[in-house]
C-alpha cells in the first residue's frame, strides 16, 4: 500500500499542513501522531488501531496515558525516554487543547529531539486554539510527526461513508437499501449509528438487508419511513400499506414520512435523463456515487409522466400532513397509492 501523501494543501488552523495526512481507518505510528478534530468515535478507532499495530510488532510495547490539562512538569520525557530493556514505547496524551503552560513548553521541546522507539499521540479536539503552536510545529515538520484528522460527520453522505465503511472494514457487505435505512435509524447519534453497525456485524450471518435492519431496528422512526418509501417506489402497493401501519403503529410522524419519499424523489429526478457516468454524474450534483447508482435504479419503470405525479402527489401530502387536511393517514395513503401505482389517485387497476 503506498504511503499517505504530505499534504501542503490542506489547511488546519490557518496554516498549511506539510505531513502525511493519514486516514483514521488505516493509523501507523510514529515518533508523532497528532489526532486531530471533533469526531471521537473515529479519533478512538485511530488510537486504538496504532496500539494494536505496535503490538502486533511487539507485544512488550509499553502504554502509558497522560492529560495534558493536568500536566506534572517532566512527565512526557520520563514515559517516553527509553526503559532498562528498551521495550517499545506508546505515549497517549489527551486534552491538548486544554493543556497547561508546562505541557506546551515541554511538548514544544520534545519534538526537536523526539525519543527513539517512542510513539507519542497527541489528542487535540479543536474545541479551542490552545496549544496552536504546537500543532504548528507538528504540521511543519517538526518531529517527524504524521496527522490523523478526524472531521465532525454531520451531513447524510458523510453518515453513510462511515457507516459503509464499518462494513467494509469487517469484509460484510449490507445492500444500499439497508445502508440508508440504518443510517436514517441513527442520524443523531454517530456513536450509536457505529454500535449498530457492530451489533449487525456481529450477530448476522451473510449480507444485511433491509429486512434484517427492519428485525433489528424497526422501531426507529426513519428506518420505517424509509422502507415504506423504497418499496412503494418499486411499486409494491400491497406490502408498502402494510410497512405503512408498521410505521404508524412504532410512532411514525407522518412529516418525516413524507419527508423520506420527497428526498428519494428528488434524487430520482436530478438523475433522470442523464447519459453521464455515475461518478461524473454525482461529481456534477454534488452527490456520491452510490447515490447516484441507487437513484438510477429506482427510475426502472419510471417516466416523465409517473414522476411528475409523484412529485405532486409528495407536494400535497407534504401540505396536508402539516395542518391542511384533517386527516393526515389519509393523505400518506393516497400519496403511496399515486406512487406504487405510478397513476393519479383512483386509478389504480384500471
Amino acid at each position: 500500500m503506498p504511503a499517505p501523501r504530505s499534504s501542503s494543501a490542506a489547511r488546519r488552523g490557518g496554516k498549511a499542513s506539510n505531513i502525511p495526512q493519514v486516514p483514521w481507518r488505516e493509523p501507523r505510528p510514529a515518533p508523532i501522531v497528532l489526532v486531530s478534530g471533533p469526531e471521537e468515535i473515529c479519533a478512538e478507532r485511530a488510537i486504538a488501531g496504532i496500539r494494536t499495530y505496535l503490538r502486533a510488532e511487539d507485544p512488550a510495547v509499553e502504554v502509558s496515558d497522560l492529560r495534558a490539562d493536568d500536566y506534572e512538569s517532566g512527565s512526557l520525557l520520563a514515559l517516553a525516554s527509553p526503559s532498562l530493556f528498551g521495550e517499545p514505547r506508546m505515549l497517549r496524551i489527551a486534552g491538548v487543547e486544554r493543556c497547561t503552560d508546562a505541557f506546551l513548553a515541554e511538548a514544544v521541546a520534545y519534538l526537536e529531539h523526539p525519543q527513539d522507539g517512542a510513539t507519542v499521540v497527541l489528542r487535540h479536539t479543536g474545541a479551542s486554539v490552545r496549544g496552536k503552536k504546537l500543532l504548528d510545529a507538528i504540521r511543519a515538520g517538526t518531529g517527524g510527526g504524521i496527522e490523523i484528522a478526524c472531521p465532525a460527520i454531520k451531513r447524510d453522505d458523510e453518515k453513510a461513508d462511515f457507516a459503509a465503511g464499518e462494513f467494509r472494514a469487517a469484509g460484510r457487505r449490507i445492500v444500499p437499501q439497508a445502508l440508508r435505512a440504518l443510517v436514517s435509524a441513527f442520524s443523531d447519534d454517530i456513536t450509536e449509528l457505529a454500535a449498530a453497525c457492530q451489533q449487525l456485524i456481529n450477530d448476522v450471518e451473510g449480507d444485511v438487508t433491509p429486512e434484517i435492519v427492519e428485525r433489528y431496528y424497526g422501531g426507529r422512526v426513519e428506518v420505517s419511513a424509509f422502507v415504506v418509501a423504497d418499496t412503494a417506489i418499486a411499486g409494491r402497493l400491497g406490502e408498502a400499506l402494510v410497512a405503512l401501519r408498521h410505521a404508524l403503529a412504532s410512532g411514525a410522524d407522518p412529516v418525516p414520512m413524507v419527508a423520506a419519499f420527497a428526498m428519494k424523489l428528488r434524487s430520482m429526478a436530478r438523475v433522470a435523463g442523464s447519459r453521464e457516468s455515475n461518478a461524473a454524474l454525482a461529481a456534477r450534483l454534488g452527490m456520491k456515487d452510490w447515490q447516484v447508482d441507487r437513484a438510477r435504479r429506482d427510475l426502472a419503470g419510471w417516466n416523465e409522466r409517473s414522476l411528475g405525479l409523484a412529485i405532486q402527489a409528495t407536494a400535497r401530502a407534504d401540505a396536508d400532513v402539516k395542518g391542511a387536511a384533517r386527516d393526515p393517514i389519509f393523505a400518506l395513503e393516497r400519496m403511496i397509492t399515486v406512487i406504487a401505482t405510478r397513476a393519479p389517485y383512483g386509478e389504480a387497476g384500471r
